[in-house]
């Protein structure tokens, strides 16, 4: 790369501020300013010496960067997404893509319209791990994939819910955090067809969830369950057991489990089961160490932002895509409320 991209980010949360010292530390682009309207975010940007505006647009007109992170509140996400359609700036948006799948259908077609390349920040589908767990399904080490088994169960702290909108209707562990693992799971298995749910909020009385129990049908045929929970002391969720953010103490544990005709995979402790004679429960099973290679997926993102900037790669979660893991939550919500079976598609027609 001949000259280095300048690289916007608009929110300086916390994972505006990661999204900064990545292209700060990158040799292939160089942060052009931040869009934030605090004052803390100012601060920071004089941190790193570059401008600070309290508007993305204004960003956009004047610094002109070359692509643009958009790392603001959900509700945050079409404004600025469109904004930067209008300007011809590539954006990489945080997930959730936009905070309805109403939403994101204006974007998808916003996205048409323009041909202005977006990437949705899934980052995990970078990990290799996650990308390691997609291959092995795919290629059949498996064999025809029947079963998948989800956990997400943690506690997190009192002074997590000292911010208002963390108690109340969105700001629950299945927008915030579920989210990623529905996409890990349709990354991983393919399409999730039907949704059945029920939540509860039980354990703090908040009028968000705090616990979640999901049964999924996959287009495959296959069959999967993901229990929630933020209010337990368990190890069993992907920030824990996968050691992708080291703000987080490592447990050797898994998360998912995904079980076929031929074999059986532990993720992220990467444990492959399987019979190396005739198969049946009174052989001796034999247990594999899948080793995929290690590197920050934040980091991979980032690299790919640029090659998607400069038409060198298609986006690997396109915005349309993206609509897809959103709507499987908003499925999930629409279940537990109705306590019916529902659809994703069936939420994608409705916003239509």
């Amino acid at each position: 790369m001949s000259a280095r991209m300048r690289i916007g980010v608009a929110g300086a949360g916390l994972i505006g501020r990661r999204h900064s010292e990545l292209i700060a530390a990158s040799p292939d682009c160089a942060l052009s300013g931040i869009a934030d309207p605090s004052p803390a975010a100012k601060d920071y940007a004089e941190s790193l010496g570059v401008p600070c505006y309290a508007d993305h647009r204004v960003l956009l007109a004047q610094d002109k960067p070359d692509g643009l992170i958009i790392a603001s509140p959900n509700n945050l996400h079409l404004p600025m997404a469109l904004d930067c359609a209008a300007a011809g700036v590539p954006a990489l948006i945080e997930k959730p893509v936009t905070d309805t799948v109403a939403n994101a259908q204006r974007l998808c077609a916003a996205v048409k319209r323009t041909g202005v390349p977006m990437l949705v920040g899934h980052h995990r589908r970078h990990n290799p791990i996650i990308r390691a767990a997609r291959e092995a399904v795919a290629n059949g080490r498996l064999g025809q994939l029947t079963a998948v088994v989800g956990l997400w169960l943690l506690k997190k702290p009192d002074d997590y819910f000292e911010v208002s909108w963390r108690r109340e209707q969105g700001g629950g562990p299945l927008l915030i955090n579920l989210i990623h693992d529905i996409d890990n799971l349709r990354f991983i298995c393919g399409e999730i067809t039907e949704v059945q749910a029920l939540t509860s909020n039980k354990a703090r009385g908040f009028a968000v969830e705090d616990t979640a129990a999901l049964l999924l049908r996959f287009g495959n045929g296959a069959l999967g369950t993901v229990t929630v929970s933020d209010a337990t002391p368990a190890p069993w969720s992907w920030e824990l057991a996968s050691g992708e953010n080291v703000a987080y103490p490592k447990q050797d544990q898994p998360c998912y489990i995904f079980s076929g005709t031929a074999g059986s995979l532990s993720v992220p402790t990467m444990e492959l089961w399987s019979y190396t004679e005739q198969p049946g429960w009174y052989a001796p099973l034999s247990r594999q160490t899948v080793a995929p290679p290690a590197f920050d997926p934040l980091v991979e993102q980032l690299r790919h932002f640029l090659a998607v900037i400069a038409g060198r790669e298609q986006p690997l979660i396109s915005v349309e895509d993206a609509m897809g893991t959103l709507a499987v939550v908003e499925a999930v919500s629409e279940a537990a409320r109705t306590s019916q079976k529902i659809s994703p598609g069936h939420i994608m027609e409705q916003a239509a």
